[in-house]
This record gives C-alpha cells, structure tokens and sequence, in this order.
C-alpha cells in the first residue's frame, strides 16, 4: 500500500509543478489563449495521484499486487502517463512560444503523445483485468 501511495505522492508533486509552470509560464510570455500546457495539470492529478490513491485502498485490502496482470499494468501505465504528459508539455510550450514546427516534428509530437494516450489506456484495461481477477478470489 506504502508503495502505491508514494507514486501517488510522486504523480501529486509533478502535477502542482506542471500547474504551476502552465500559469508561470504563459504570464512571462503574456499568453491568454488555449494551450495544451493547462492539461498537463489535471492529467497527472487524475491519472497519475487519483488512479494511485484507489489502488492504494484495493491493495490494502486484497491481493492485488500478487497478480501478474497488476505488475504488468504498473510498468505500461507508468511509462504512458508521464509520455502522455510529457508531450502535452512539449506541445504546450511550441503554442505559448508561438512556434512554426515542420509537419514531420508536428506529426512526431503528436504520434509519441498518442503512444503515451495508447500505453495508458492499456494500462487501464490491463488494471480492470486485475481486478476482476482479484474479486474472483
């Protein structure tokens, strides 16, 4: 349970300094538009603190950790939560910086996000998985 809490701790911490960059950020370069910079925020609280709290509470109370679908699972998620977000970084910083980028770097930020997005939805299904393998036992 420790363990799971302290990822939470981890996705927490990176989602304040992500808000925190987003309004630092686009005050210093006085920019008032729509970014990808303001869901780096509430994509690392929720999939990252949030989903980590709830699994936290099951792993306290049943053997979650055991199953080898779980353990898949912390790998997949945890390498595509923080890609996803990485890349909403990445991209957020271009539009506040009002960047042209060629349609081939455009299409890679985009393409490495969607890998991030595909890892976590994985990843979910691959939780759900697990616990219904564990409401069996």
């Amino acid at each position: 349970m420790k363990k799971y809490l302290n990822i939470s701790i981890v996705y927490a911490v990176l989602a304040m300094v992500g808000g925190v960059f987003y309004r630092e950020f686009t005050k210093f370069h006085d920019f008032t538009g729509v970014t990808a910079l303001g869901k780096v925020h509430t994509h690392l609280f929720l999939l990252g603190m949030l989903v980590f709290m709830v699994i936290a509470l099951y792993a306290a109370r049943t053997n979650l950790q055991k199953q080898k679908t779980f353990r898949v699972f912390l790998v997949t998620y945890n390498i595509g939560v923080p890609l996803s977000a990485a890349m909403l970084l990445v991209r957020g910083i271009t539009q506040v910086l009002g960047l042209t980028l060629s349609s081939g770097a455009s299409a890679a930020i985009s393409g490495i996000a969607g890998i991030g997005h595909i890892l976590t939805g994985v990843g979910l299904i691959l939780l759900l998985v697990a616990l219904k393998k564990t409401a069996k036992n």
